[in-house]
């Protein structure tokens, strides 16, 4: 046993043990739940590792770490011209992941720069073939189309995109003080139609009114007589009226009205 030890600690065989433990560290490798490991053994896609531990071969394999999480990416405002020939700048975020590691890998050089650089050209395109009206109101079918034409533009990368957001529209300072005069001018609008809707309702209702008293006389003759006594309640108020028109009762009704102002 003392031969066998003096054997191992001898110089010849510390090297080989610490090439063994040097490869063996390599060899070993560990990777969290949301992330994947790509192999490539002599140039060849081997396949996809992980989560957990697993083994490569040192040197013979070349390992690359994806992260599948959700990433967001910040689009940079845009300058956009809509297609009623208005310039407007428009930021957006939007949301990725990678669904393919391998595709994600093999099929474009930089998944994260193509997918940015994708995301700005597709929110050009879509906000120009629109009017600057559909731009402000039409926000959510707008995300979804986005998202469809990126997603469907990414599938062969291995990339999901799971949404878009149109975070900010701006509009040049002429733009907002004509969409506010424009706002002023469809309130305005919409006062006097209520305003003349109205007025024709009560013309109507007077109307109807005129067309009961002229066939019930002593209905408009009633009236006539509400009317004073509402008259006779003023304080210092001398009523004068058509000899021939006032009768028996317009003058109790005139008396009583009067008493009951003195009261």
């Amino acid at each position: 046993m003392s031969i066998f030890a003096s054997q191992f600690a001898s110089p010849l065989y510390l090297p080989v043990l610490i090439v063994l433990i040097l490869i063996i560290s390599q060899s070993i490798k560990m990777v969290n739940e949301y992330e994947r490991v790509v192999i490539f053994r002599l140039g060849r896609l081997s396949g996809i590792k992980g989560p957990g531990i697993f083994l490569i071969v040192p040197i013979i394999d070349r390992a690359t770490k994806m992260d599948l999480r959700v990433v967001a990416i910040d689009v940079p405002k845009q300058a956009v011209i809509t297609k009623d020939n208005v310039t407007v700048e428009v930021d957006a975020v939007v949301y990725y992941k990678v669904v393919e590691p391998g595709a994600a890998i093999t099929q474009v050089e930089n998944y994260m720069f193509a997918t940015s650089t994708l995301s700005q050209t597709t929110l050009r395109d879509v906000m120009g073939q629109m009017e600057l009206d559909e731009l402000l109101s039409e926000r959510e079918s707008i995300n979804r189309q986005i998202q469809e034409l990126l997603d469907a533009y990414t599938d062969p990368w291995g990339i999901k995109v799971t949404g878009v957001t149109i975070r900010d529209v701006s509009l040049p300072e002429t733009m907002k003080r004509a969409i506010a005069k424009q706002a002023e001018a469809e309130r305005e609008k919409r006062a006097r139609i209520i305003l003349a809707d109205g007025e024709f309702q009560a013309g109507q209702k007077m109307k109807d009114a005129a067309a009961l008293y002229a066939g019930m006389p002593a209905a408009i003759k009633l009236r006539e007589l509400q009317t004073l006594a509402e008259i006779a309640r003023e304080k210092n108020l001398i009523i004068v009226t058509q000899a021939q028109t006032v009768e028996a009762g317009n003058i109790a009704a005139l008396s009583q009205a009067i008493n009951e102002r003195k009261k």
